[in-house]
């Protein structure tokens, strides 16, 4: 006998007789696999460890091949210092803005990240300002069509 598969946004019942019984569980979009202390976790583990490549990066173009001083290492550090927290704070204040808003903060702030890295290479200020606003326009399109995509008519996001 064939059965209709569930499809994703589709409420599923456990059948008459199946453990739980019916209507004990509606399900309505993709099971959660971690938990509330893994994605606490993540939150902060994941900007800190692209902090830490930024800031190695950072430091890496800065000493153009020379030696590894205290001050290169005191750079890199500040520059993951400043990496997180502003990731932080554009995570934070991006979350309240409508999705335009939202997509433009996130350029902004891709945008700002590599026009810095870029400017430490020693290119033209004019070079560096023009590859930053390449990037910031390609992120604000992607992110755009995504929150577009992703809520309804008056802005709420749906959860998918």
């Amino acid at each position: 006998m064939a059965h209709a598969v569930p499809t994703r946004g589709t409420a599923t019942q456990a059948p008459t007789g199946a453990p739980g019984g019916p209507g004990t569980r509606d399900r309505t979009t993709t099971p959660d696999v971690f938990g509330p202390r893994a994605h606490r976790m993540a939150k902060w583990a994941v900007p800190v460890g692209i902090g830490l490549v930024y800031g190695y990066w950072a430091a890496s173009i800065s000493r153009r091949g020379g030696p590894i001083t205290g001050w290169n290492v005191l750079f890199g550090f500040l520059t993951v210092l400043a990496f997180v927290v502003l990731f932080a704070v554009v995570r934070a204040v991006a979350e309240r803005l409508p999705r335009e808003g939202h997509a433009a903060l996130w350029a902004a702030f891709a945008g700002c990240a590599l026009g810095f890295l870029y400017s430490r290479s020693g290119v033209a200020v004019f070079t560096s300002v023009v590859v930053s606003l390449l990037l910031a326009a390609a992120v604000f399109a992607s992110l755009f069509y995504r929150y577009y995509t992703h809520e309804d008519a008056q802005g709420h996001r749906r959860v998918d």
